[in-house]
């Protein structure tokens, strides 16, 4: 008689894997946890000795409510008028167009001089050495040093957005440059091809569509910095008139018409970027 016990085929047993931690635990993620434990209780701390001075928390808040229902629901010209602040608006845009302009021209001319795969590579460090510092220093910076050197006024303006453009252009242009395969460039130089016909007749078809988006990038950033250099380096504009209708005349309607308009130009420089872009990459 069989045991029917020892026609039982026994499965070999899965060995069990070792759990895998997500996050070990070192010491720069204990000291990370540290410092923002620590700042979470230093702002609790300070949050509930603070010395209010006698300000009532619930008027203040009346008060906000008030100020924001003006600007945002209650827009209007103000005494300054709808002609005036859109004169201003076309100023402040004509600026940012200006400056980004100046800043693609010779950031191009600058990335193509220090792109890693194109020109000598003690030439390319140089500049991009050169070009870092430049960026380290905000624009509003740049600004103020052309004021002093110019005077103020819109010279001062453009001078400052255009050094700062042109740093930023330069870095950006050359990492798109330096994502072509440089064994193209050497097949074409090879062939004989000069330097400027490589780069308008090979890198320039090849990175068009990055340096369109880098471009309108650049150009909602200049923007954005010559409302603020409207008023810091009296270049007018849109930005002096914010400046004047919600810090001096505490105009706050006026105040938020030109938020409404300030928007609305950054809408539409988006929406021409996405559109320009497109026709590029459909091509």
């Amino acid at each position: 008689m069989i045991n029917s016990e020892e026609n039982i085929i026994q499965k070999p047993k899965t060995p069990r894997s070792p759990q895998i931690k997500l996050h070990e635990q070192s010491l720069s993620r204990t000291m990370i946890l540290i410092v923002f434990v620590s700042l979470v209780l230093i702002t609790g701390f300070t949050l509930t000795h603070l010395d209010t001075a006698g300000v009532k928390v619930d008027e203040a808040f009346k008060q906000l409510a008030t100020t924001l229902n003006q600007m945002f629901l209650q827009p209007n010209a103000g005494t300054d008028g709808l002609p005036l602040l859109l004169q201003a608006l076309a100023s402040t845009v004509v600026l940012s167009i200006l400056t980004t302009i100046i800043g693609a021209f010779f950031g191009f001319i600058f990335a193509v001089l220090a792109s890693k795969n194109l020109t000598n590579a003690y030439l390319g460090a140089g500049i991009r050495v050169i070009m870092a510092v430049v960026r380290a220093i905000p624009t509003i910076i740049w600004a103020l040093i052309f004021s002093i050197v110019c005077g103020l006024g819109s010279t001062a303006a453009i001078l400052g957005l255009s050094f700062h453009s042109i740093a930023y252009l330069t870095k950006a242009y050359s990492e798109s440059i330096e994502g072509i395969d440089k064994s193209t460039i050497e097949s074409l130089k090879v062939t004989g091809a000069k330097f400027w016909v490589i780069v308008f007749q090979a890198i320039w078809p090849t990175i068009v569509a990055s340096i369109v988006s880098w471009t309108f990038i650049r150009l909602e950033i200049n923007f954005a910095n010559a409302i603020a250099v409207g008023a810091a380096a009296g270049a007018g504009g849109i930005g002096y008139q914010l400046f004047v209708a919600s810090g001096m005349s505490f105009d706050f309607h006026e105040t938020g018409l030109i938020v409404y308009l300030v928007i609305l130009v950054t809408f539409a420089l988006e929406f021409i970027a996405v559109k320009i872009r497109q026709i590029y990459l459909n091509r």
